[in-house]
């Protein structure tokens, strides 16, 4: 076993260790920091696979901005954990076989690219052009229709994380938005006309009694 080998095995047992204690953690700010172990490990074994772009971009995205925000509003939220833990067990089996059969399902679809008898080799000049330009030139050739799936797919996340946020709830403080495109400065800001007044001016010290 080489160097190369050994590092693989260390950072996927540390990616494995941490995904687990993500959905194990007991709070949810240490299951955002295994988040961010997690990634952490997944872009040094990227850059391990000389996919240095998806690396830096995992860590720069994800790491840099997304955990960042996830930090925040957990920490701004003040979730209740006792809460969020209760019927864990109860649904523990269903959610057991969901992920059994996602897990299978991806690798029906993922084990026919970890071939490395059939992978083509690559010619001088796609050594030359980098990983970079070559995942962009596949990205917009050959899968651009699952791009544009993943973006509506993302589209519809947004609207509907949007239409929950704005939900009326008692708790919250909401205004209707065709309510406030349709106010008028007279409804809002009204100007009084007041005669001025002027006080006395006091009296100098001299002339105190």
């Amino acid at each position: 076993m080489n160097t190369t080998s050994a590092l693989f095995y260390i950072f996927s047992a540390v990616l494995l260790f941490a995904a687990f204690r993500v959905i194990t953690a007991r709070t949810p700010v240490y299951a955002a920091l295994y988040l961010v172990l997690a990634f952490f490990s997944a872009s040094c074994v990227w850059i391990l696979l000389h996919a240095e772009f998806l690396a830096i971009a995992l860590v720069l995205v994800y790491v840099g901005a997304v955990m960042v925000l996830f930090l925040f509003v957990v920490m701004m939220l003040d979730i209740d954990s006792n809460a969020l833990r209760q019927g864990f067990w109860k649904h523990f089996p269903v959610a057991g076989l969901v992920g059994v059969i996602i897990a299978l399902e991806m690798a029906a679809v993922l084990l026919g690219g970890f071939r490395l008898s059939e992978a083509p080799v690559a010619d001088a000049a796609t050594v030359q052009a980098g990983n970079t330009r070559m995942l962009g030139i596949e990205v917009y050739t050959r899968y651009l229709y699952p791009l544009q799936i993943a973006a509506v797919l993302l589209l519809v996340a947004i609207i509907a994380a949007i239409s929950l946020t704005l939900r009326k709830r008692k708790d919250s403080r909401s205004i209707d938005p065709s309510d406030a495109v349709r106010v008028r400065k007279a409804d809002r800001v009204r100007l009084v006309k007041m005669p001025a007044s002027v006080d006395s001016a006091p009296a100098a010290r001299g002339d105190q009694p």
